[in-house]
Order: C-alpha cells, then structure tokens, then sequence
C-alpha cells in the first residue's frame, strides 16, 4: 500500500500529540516539520526523529506532501489552511478552525472547491464511549433529552504566574476558555444529543485581571519554575471562567460551565444528559466508565468492553475490556477515519470524522456567546 506523506506545522503540546497518534498509524509517515524559524524547525524535528525540517512556505512546495497538519496558535489557523488548500493538500486544523467567522465559511467554501479532505480536530468525540451514549441515544435508549449540564474544568491557568500565548487575544481570538475547551464540550453535546443550540446567555469571569508574563518562552504544561525578575505584568482580557445557559430545538435547556482554574481539575470534561428513559453521565477522567442513571430499576456502570458496545463505538476500540484506552487514543481514532478518506482522495458527503463544516458551527456558537456575555442577554445562533 503506497505511503501518504504528512506535514506537521507547530511543536507545542499538540504538535508532538498528532505525530504519536500518526506514527502508530499503518502506511502514514510523518516526512517534514514545521516551525516559525528553519533553526528551530531542525532542532524539533531532530528531536522527534523527522527526517525533513522547513519554513511553512518551503513545505508548501514538496510536491510529495500530501497531508498538513495545522497545530499552530489559533491566528495562524486560517492563513495556514488555507494555503495549504491552496497547495493541493489535504488539511487537518486544531481547533478552532478560525479565529473569525467569515474565515470558517471561506475555508469550508474553499475546501469543497478544491475536492480536499479537510477536518478539525475535534478528538474527544473518539472516546469509545462518547461514540457509545451517541448510539444508545439514537436506539431510544435514552429516550426524549429533557436537559443537558456540562462542565469542562481545569487548572492550569490558576495562578497569576501561568502564562501561555492562548491569553493573548491577537494569537487566540477574542475568548479563551470557550474556544479552547468549551468548544469540545459544545461539539459533544451536539454530537452526542442530536440536538441543535438556538440561543445562549453566558456570563464571563475574569479571575486574574493582570498575570505576570514570562520574559522567555514557556510551552503549555511544562510546569518550569521562573524567578521574579523573569516576568512582566500585562493586563488580561479573556476569560477565566464562563457560564452559559442553552436552548435547544428540541424546545429543552441546559447549561455549561467552563474554567481554567479550578485546582486539581486537570482536565475534566464532564456530561450528563437526562432523558425521558435513563440518564448518561461520563467523565473525560475516568473515560473507560459511564453511569446509566435509571428511576424504578437499579442504576448501571457500563465499563469500555467491544463485545458489550455498538458496532460503531466498538470500532474505536482497539484493546480487550479491562485494557483501558485514553486521551492518545482519540487522535489515533479520529485519524484512521480520515485518512480513509484520504486514500479515497476526496471528503465524504457525510463524514464520519469533524470537518471544516463542524469547525464552522463552533465559530459560530463562540461567536455568539461572546456577544450573549458583551450584551447580558440571550442572543440566537
């Protein structure tokens, strides 16, 4: 079978993460790395043992790239697709897939032009048992959805040292705690439910109004211990915390809560969905598990197994029951599925895998939100 050769632009948290999952991944290979400087580009890729290191420009000319990968700070997202596009190659974008809405619609217009495979990288849809409430769902298992809470909660943004380019507006947009992990949670809930958000409220906090910015670069999770004279103070204008309020088209509520700064959370997506015949709870940190909430019958711990799931949710899985699978996973899952399409050369009419399309969608509902919380009032998507 002929190798498809893939490009990795960005080295940050996420970079070395799309490269894991791609290596245990069969007739893939990860040829080239990208970065700001073509120094640094060849110290990452020496280090991650990538034979090719270059500018995104000089990437873009390797006819034998066949696949980008965009993991890069979120401003970069936009141009950097869609050059890729541009250049003939089939793109897969961190989220979110654009800092603006009109840029989303340009790049799923573009995408659809060019007859490319395209897809965000929405991962957390790849926990088998995401797929596996999205199954039971869609059997009547869960029967009509009454009401919908969410929260997905972390802390490494808890004191006023951590610092990280996601705090500054220019490289991430104008929300922070929203687009980077509520727009997973928001993705699932869709996901999982079937239904379609038609109006938020939202209220933002801001904890920390000033943080104190390191004088030298410090990459997300490093936990580097910095001295005094190593920081500056800069004002802070995203969100620390945000709540929000939604409605559904299926005429219900819910609600969802999202914060960077809630010690010992160090990433905790949690969801419940209550509906007309049990209740779905599952937890990012304990992912292998989902409670079944029932209210005459006893209520049940459904625990990762393929011979007890749907076939869909069972083909995420790779190891026995009790062989626990986790975060790493997901991007090895979400990945098989779109390079299936790549080797098919062209996006599915329906993919199976988040496309530019569904990066689009969380734009739109961030967008939204955003303006909800600048207006104090319910806004529609």
């Amino acid at each position: 079978m002929k190798k498809i050769n893939v490009a990795i632009v960005g080295t940050g948290f996420i970079g070395p993460a799309h490269l894991e999952a791609l290596r245990r991944l069969p007739n893939i290979e990860v040829t080239a790395l990208c970065e700001v400087t073509l120094e640094l580009a060849k110290e990452k890729a020496n280090l991650l043992g990538i034979p090719n290191a270059y500018t995104f420009e000089e990437m873009l000319k390797q006819s034998e790239i066949d696949v980008v990968h965009i993991c890069t700070p979120n401003f970069l997202h936009f141009p950097q697709s869609k050059a890729a596009l541009l250049a003939g190659k089939h793109v897969i974008c961190e989220k979110p897939l654009a800092t603006k809405i009109e840029e989303a619609e340009e790049l799923v217009a573009l995408a659809k032009d060019k007859g490319l495979v395209n897809a965000v990288h929405f991962n957390l849809r790849y926990y088998p048992m995401v797929r596996q409430m999205k199954t039971m769902r869609e059997s009547g298992e869960l029967g009509d959805v009454y009401s919908i809470m969410g929260s997905y909660l972390q802390d490494w943004l808890f004191l006023n040292t951590d610092y990280n380019w996601r705090l500054e507006p220019d490289k991430s947009g104008d929300s922070r705690a929203i687009a980077d992990i509520g727009s997973h949670l928001l993705d699932i809930t869709e996901y999982v439910t079937g239904l379609k958000i038609t109006e938020v409220m939202a209220d933002f906090s801001t904890v920390h109004k000033t943080r104190l910015k390191p004088l030298k670069a410090v990459e997300s999770f490093s936990n580097k211990k910095l001295q005094a004279s190593d920081y500056e103070e800069v004002p802070i204008s995203t969100e620390d915390h945000a709540s929000v309020l939604l409605r559904f088209d299926n005429g219900n509520k819910g609600s969802v809560t999202v914060s960077q700064i809630n010690a010992g959370r160090k990433n905790r997506l949690n969801i419940e969905i209550a509906g007309s015949k049990a209740n779905f709870e599952w937890c990012s940190e304990k992912p292998n598990e989902m409670w079944i909430g029932k209210r005459e019958t006893a209520n049940h711990q459904l625990m990762k197994d393929p011979s007890l799931f749907s076939k869909e949710a069972a083909q995420l899985i790779s190891f026995p029951g009790g062989h626990n699978e986790g975060f790493p996973d997901t991007s090895k899952q979400m990945f098989k599925e779109v390079y299936a399409a790549i080797r098919e050369g062209r996006q599915p009419e329906a993919p199976s895998f988040p496309a530019f399309l569904d990066g689009q969608r969380e734009l739109l509902i961030c967008e939204r939100i955003i303006e909800s919380h600048r207006k104090q009032a319910w806004v529609k998507i």
